[in-house]
């Protein structure tokens, strides 16, 4: 059976896989930046810009990138870049962003104290931190254009400079800093957390891109003081947003071995501190465009995800709120609910409604955190639900629910039949195929007003739920039950998982769709199911 997540899973299916290696090999502590390339391993190079663009960025996450909001985004990496001031002025100009270059003072660079000199050696050959920091300022400088930038460089990999490097960018008076490094968790990190203890500074890092590494943490991103970015995958689409976000397969989630678990984290999947807190693209596949020493290359890793979110904090002035903060504002954010990043079978590596590992509570929908005037509201056939920017096209009333963006009151409905549809449909309105014409039956109707896809792409399995949560009529004959009720109009068994179910179909489905939205809203998954018993204390065996 398909379920309510396969538009999303059709559009991401879509990604071609490219090769990408590590751009960073050999230190103590590694950067995550990974970078397209050819079947021999070779670095692809471009002569003009392939990949996401800052424009595609400020588009998918909905920024409203002419704020000006007098901030200064700190990125700490190894090594020196001695092309930092071209390449930075090369992405920039690409996109129409303003200049921020060393001669206007809007861009810094450093050693890991915050001093202008001495600066450090280069990188050595095979462990290229110049990618990682191309890519870090690129990905700032897309999403705040107006913030100031500061480039602080460790001494290198190998010793504590990366650490010190974050006092150094503090030192500076740095709004967010971003650090898109990280190693191996051990009993030592408690000396090192307050490198970390910034208090007014919100500092960023990478989650990792080992997918989830369970009880192998990677710290920083474990910090009791950080707020740890994993990564998504991000493809364009025909939806409301106009982007389908779903979780990378190799971004990083894991359980702290040390660091107790914060109070704002409430999920049972691990008891000491769990990551990620937040996310957005990280997957190579769906990389982004950098410029680096002279041509553009394609470039992803939860490295992108970390500079990005710290930019988006910076541009609406949210640069001193603490890790938590999140949590509390989990409504501006995308929830990504699709993908995995391993197979443990729990939250902890399964995207689903709500804070999760890979994505953790979703990624920024700047429409909502500062009112970015790049989305338009998409309320058109619908009373209630999401409107596409981060608002509501609505509210229901006390005992309906909302599905498929229409309020849905108690009661079932006359039933469809195994077959519905009428006569002039193209195919039953109760079997997935192409796009239907919403003239050709009633129920197809009152479908397409609330979900256009049905009638403009194709009539996939949420549309053909929405026969059981749009018209009240059921495409399995009645009988929702299985060891446990569900109401005749119910489109499945609320024993079974699969599409969407309305409230409305059954008493305990309503319960369910209360406590968890996830169930009525996207999908009526493993968890749904489980509530049957958890919630309605009804069996399922």
């Amino acid at each position: 059976m398909d379920d309510g997540g396969d538009r999303q899973g059709d559009d991401l299916g879509t990604i071609v896989q490219h090769p990408n290696d590590a751009a960073c090999n050999g230190g103590k502590w590694t950067c995550f930046a990974r970078i397209q390339t050819d079947d021999t391993h070779r670095i692809k190079s471009f002569a003009s810009p392939s990949g996401l663009g800052a424009t595609d960025l400020a588009s998918a996450y909905k920024l409203n990138t002419s704020l000006a909001p007098n901030a200064t985004i700190a990125i700490v990496d190894a090594y020196n870049y001695p092309n930092a001031d071209s390449d930075l002025a090369k992405y920039r100009a690409q996109y129409g962003l303003p200049a921020c270059t060393v001669a206007n003072g809007c861009f810094k660079i450093v050693n890991q104290n915050g001093q202008t000199s001495p600066l450090p050696s280069n990188a050595p050959a095979g462990d290229d931190w110049t990618v990682e920091s191309a890519l870090d300022l690129d990905m700032a400088s897309a999403a705040c254009p107006h913030c100031k930038l500061v480039l602080v460089e460790a001494q290198d990999d190998q010793s504590d400079g990366l650490y010190i490097a974050n006092n150094g960018a503090a030192s500076l008076g740095a709004t967010v800093i971003s650090n898109s490094w990280g190693g191996p968790e051990d009993s030592s990190v408690s000396s090192y957390e307050t490198y970390f203890n910034h208090p007014g500074i919100s500092i960023f890092v990478a989650s990792g891109d080992a997918g989830n590494t369970g009880s192998s943490p990677d710290y920083p991103s474990t910090s009791a003081h950080t707020t740890a970015v994993g990564g998504t995958s991000l493809v364009k689409a025909s939806n409301t947003r106009g982007w389908t976000e779903g979780a990378w397969s190799s971004g990083g989630s894991s359980c702290s071995k040390n660091i107790a678990k914060p109070s704002y984290q409430s999920s049972t999947a691990c008891s000491k501190r769990m990551t990620a807190d937040v996310s957005a693209v990280g997957d190579p596949n769906t990389g982004v465009a950098v410029y680096n020493n002279g041509s553009w290359q394609i470039v992803g890793g939860t490295s992108a995800s970390s500079p990005f979110v710290a930019g988006v904090y910076a541009l609406y002035g949210l640069g001193a709120n603490a890790p938590g903060w999140p949590y509390s504002n989990a409504s501006k954010f995308f929830d990504v609910t699709t993908g995995k990043n391993g197979s443990c079978g729990t939250i902890l590596c399964n995207a689903g409604a709500g804070w999760d590992g890979p994505t953790g509570i979703g990624s920024p929908n700047g429409a909502a955190l500062g009112g970015g005037s790049t989305c338009t509201p998409a309320c058109s056939g619908k009373t209630c639900g999401d409107d596409g920017c981060g608002g509501s096209c609505g509210t229901c009333d006390t005992g309906e629910t909302c599905s498929a963006g229409v309020c849905m009151g108690g009661g079932g409905g006359s039933g469809s039949g195994g077959g519905g549809g009428g006569g002039t449909c193209a195919h039953p309105i109760c079997s997935t195929g192409g796009d239907l014409d919403g003239s050709c039956d009633s129920c197809a109707a009152q479908i397409c007003a609330a979900d256009s896809y049905c009638c403009t792409t194709a009539w996939d399995s949420i549309c053909v739920g929405e026969v059981g949560s749009v018209c009240g009529e059921s495409c399995s004959g009645g009988g929702g039950g299985g060891g446990g009720g569900g109401g005749g109009s119910c489109a499945h068994p609320i024993c079974a998982s699969g599409v969407k179910l309305s409230g409305s179909c059954d008493a305990c489905a309503g319960d369910i769709c209360s406590y968890d939205s996830y169930c009525c809203n996207t999908k009526w998954d493993a968890q749904c199911v489980s509530e049957v018993s958890s919630i309605c204390g009804e069996s399922c065996n």
